[in-house]
């Protein structure tokens, strides 16, 4: 199966690795390469950087088709710290460069115009295809476009059925910038959702396999975690579910505003 992708070309579903390390991480890597994901997801703040490098080595799968994105913590985007910080993840991660490079969180150390002029330079010197924020709001982004020659081409952001992100969603769409979807299930949440269930037992599939074809079908990138085999196979089968026009509706209309991660430092 081929990966569907969604705005400047990120592939619509990904592995998250949150909370997944050692050991486990780099099986889990591993195996989700080998199965057709082509979009791994991690962070300097996950701690475990070198034990995804390892899952992406171990595979079969070419360095070259492989979308592999990591961000830098909001105690690394001073100007001076910024390159630094990321010729550590790339020394971690064991790679000469990672694909998308994002901004964590707009907090701490992080200046617009210091940090976007540093990410730039990375980008200019081949060691970062791809410049991205995360947990950014709409004039966040406008404000980091403002500062970076080089396109955002993403913002990730918790975003799932019960946090739809519609004006986020929106905005991003109108600028050529990608959303991708932490949390997608809500951390379980999902299964809670009377109208979520109904439409699952309607496909037959699981409220996390409709929750994700939701956001596929909303241009909307997911990076959902899953440590066992059988939960990255049963996210990566949730591509073959096609919600129709009435389940795609009743998604829409679900009156949550459930905001799940929203530590003290955040923008909203």
């Amino acid at each position: 199966m081929d990966v569907p992708t969604v705005e400047n070309g990120i592939p619509a579903l990904g592995l998250g690795t949150y909370k997944n390390t050692g050991e486990q991480a780099t099986e889990s890597v591993r195996t989700a390469l080998e199965m057709g994901y082509r979009h791994i997801d991690t962070a300097t703040m996950y701690d475990n950087e070198a034990a995804v490098g390892a899952g992406i080595e171990a595979s079969s799968v070419p360095r070259e088709k492989v979308v592999v994105a990591t961000k830098l913590w909001y105690d690394e985007l001073a100007g001076d710290d910024v390159v630094p910080a990321a010729k550590a993840s790339l020394d971690r991660l064991g790679l000469d460069y990672v694909d998308v490079l994002y901004v964590h969180w707009p907090a701490g150390s992080y200046e617009a115009g210091e940090t976007m002029a540093a990410l730039n330079d990375l980008y200019d010197g081949g060691l970062v295809d791809n410049i991205a924020v995360s947990n950014f709001t709409p004039e966040q982004v406008a404000t980091a476009q403002d500062h970076s020659a080089a396109p955002i081409v993403a913002n990730q952001v918790e975003c799932h059925p019960l946090l739809q992100q519609a004006e986020l969603r929106t905005y991003c769409a109108d600028e050529d910038v990608a959303v991708v979807a932490y949390a997608p299930i809500a951390r379980g949440k999902v299964f809670d959702v009377p109208e979520l269930s109904d439409v699952a037992a309607k496909h037959d599939v699981s409220e996390v396999q409709v929750s994700l074809a939701w956001l596929r079908q909303r241009d909307v990138a997911a990076i959902p975690k899953a440590t066992s085999e059988a939960h990255v196979r049963a996210n990566w089968e949730s591509q073959d579910l096609a919600l129709d026009d009435g389940d795609l509706a009743t998604i829409d209309d679900l009156d949550y505003d459930e905001r799940l991660i929203d530590p003290g430092f955040a923008p909203w």
